[in-house]
């Protein structure tokens, strides 16, 4: 294509990436164009999530994560209402596996309180009225606004509703290459000029940051989410969210119980350390960074004792009985017969501050001049984007 121009260029067509330029147009702009690089949207992260509406809960207070998620949690469900679109509001359940996780429930209570969450302290006969075949040790945790979300759908809409307000443009099949000067991006497809500058690139957001020398310290590890599924005729045993209390020192929930928007019950997902940003098979998605990933794995796994914790279990789950063994634990009654395995998997990619050899827990807005980098865009970014979207274009743009 011969170069085009835009008032605001958003690269990435993730959930990111759609939720502010929605938030643009409702403001007023009106020249933007968002490129992604692959032909349909949805084929990553923002696709393959569990579409869970997460409530708040997990985040430490005052941050970026906490400040956005239950908000933008209301937020995507008012939008699935008005739009029609599929939405499951059973709430979740957070169960203890043995009395050491009970402390920790009583964190992820307080927590959840301090965020401006609706949960409930309940004990295993009021867990048995919302979840039957859940189990738990003394307590748990009710959550009454986790709701459930079909994702390829609300991003199908999302960009339908950009398009037919004739303000925005997509450009697929077009992949970020560089920049020339501060106004100009080079891209697959030709140059394109901007005023503004969003990088919504979700896993590759870091590559390009750097091309406006940001996020220097910066590295990326993914992680592999796999799932399985609940056979047809016993999804009756799950009737909305089962969840673990995880270990909070770490950005993972591990594996749970989730009935998706359309009535199947996922089990997952793992949090395999993976080789690829789009390492979804066993050897697919692994390109030439993939040795450079596995030397971050080394150095992390060497310096990081909760990294090592997770480096050591989690492959485990590749493996059936593995991979049972923890879903079992959540429920009173789960046979291997019961299981069959699910095409969906997910990359989580987590950016790690390779100066402290620590993950990256909370969501980074990082701007530079006229540029905008939305970093470290992992869960709960989907719940979160409505209003995460709100908080960018007011703080950065003044509206």
């Amino acid at each position: 294509m011969s170069k085009a121009n835009a008032d605001i260029l958003i690269v990435g067509g993730g959930i990111i990436g759609l939720t502010i330029a929605r938030e643009l147009v409702q403001k007023g702009y009106q020249d933007i164009i968002i490129i992604d690089k692959e032909k349909d949207l949805a084929k990553h992260a923002s696709g393959r999530n569990s579409g869970v509406l997460h409530a708040g809960i997990y985040y430490a207070p005052d941050s970026l994560k906490a400040r956005s998620c239950l908000s933008g949690n209301f937020l995507m469900r008012d939008y699935c209402k008005e739009k029609e679109l599929p939405l499951l509001e059973t709430g979740k359940v957070i169960v203890t596996r043995n009395e050491k996780e009970i402390p920790t429930l009583k964190e992820l209570y307080q927590r959840a309180i301090a965020n401006g969450a609706r949960v409930d302290i309940i004990d295993q006969q009021q867990l048995a009225e919302i979840e039957p075949n859940a189990r738990t040790v003394e307590n748990a945790i009710y959550s009454h606004d986790t709701a459930v979300v079909d994702p390829k759908k609300v991003m199908l809409s999302l960009q339908a509703d950009l398009v037919s307000t004739g303000k925005v443009q997509f450009f697929l099949n077009c992949a970020f290459v560089g920049t020339r000067g501060s106004s100009t991006a080079l891209t697959s497809r030709g140059d394109i000029g901007f005023n503004y500058f969003i990088n919504a690139a979700g896993a590759h957001c870091d590559r390009v940051a750097r091309a406006f020398n940001l996020g220097l310290n910066l590295r990326m590890i993914p992680f592999k989410g796999i799932y399985k599924k609940l056979k047809k005729q016993k999804v009756h045993m799950v009737r909305g969210n089962i969840y673990p209390v995880p270990d909070i020192r770490n950005p993972f929930l591990g594996i749970h119980f989730t009935r998706s928007a359309h009535g199947e019950v996922y089990l997952g997902p793992t949090a395999i350390p993976a080789l690829g940003r789009e390492n979804y098979g066993l050897i697919e998605g692994i390109d030439a960074e993939g040795l450079a990933i596995l030397f971050r794995d080394a150095v992390l796994f060497l310096a990081n004792p909760k990294f090592r914790d997770v480096a050591l279990k989690e492959p485990k789950k590749y493996l059936t009985p593995f991979f049972f063994n923890s879903a079992s634990k959540l429920v009173k009654e789960l046979h291997p017969r019961d299981i069959e395995p699910a095409d969906k998997v997910g990359i989580r990619a987590q950016l790690v501050d390779w100066d402290k050899k620590e993950l990256v827990l909370d969501f980074l807005v990082q701007k530079e001049e006229n540029s905008i980098h939305i970093l470290n865009p992992v869960s709960p970014a989907f719940t979160s984007s409505m209003d995460l979207a709100q908080k960018i274009v007011k703080d950065y743009f003044g509206k």
